[in-house]
């Protein structure tokens, strides 16, 4: 934000409000993540069955939900 959006950083860094923007941001960011993980396990069938039956391949599964879920997020939210 420093580098890319300074004139709304330095407004916020000014008016005292950066840490509750960032904050803001983080929180907004976190749901997103934990939401959009859950729905594209759901999706995937990424059940604790597979987690206690194939336990590579749900690591395999989760990791690449993980990976398009921090894009997703990177996209909407973070670097928007």
């Amino acid at each position: 934000m420093k580098q890319n959006h300074k004139v709304i950083y330095y407004n916020l860094l000014t008016e005292g409000k950066l840490n509750s923007y960032l904050a803001n941001i983080e929180e907004r960011a976190r749901l997103l993540f934990d939401e959009t993980v859950k729905s594209l396990a759901e999706k995937g069938s990424v059940t604790e069955e597979l987690k206690s039956t194939d336990m590579m391949l749900w690591v395999q599964k989760m990791n690449n939900i993980r990976n398009r879920t921090l894009e997703i997020v990177n996209n909407q939210i973070i670097f928007k």
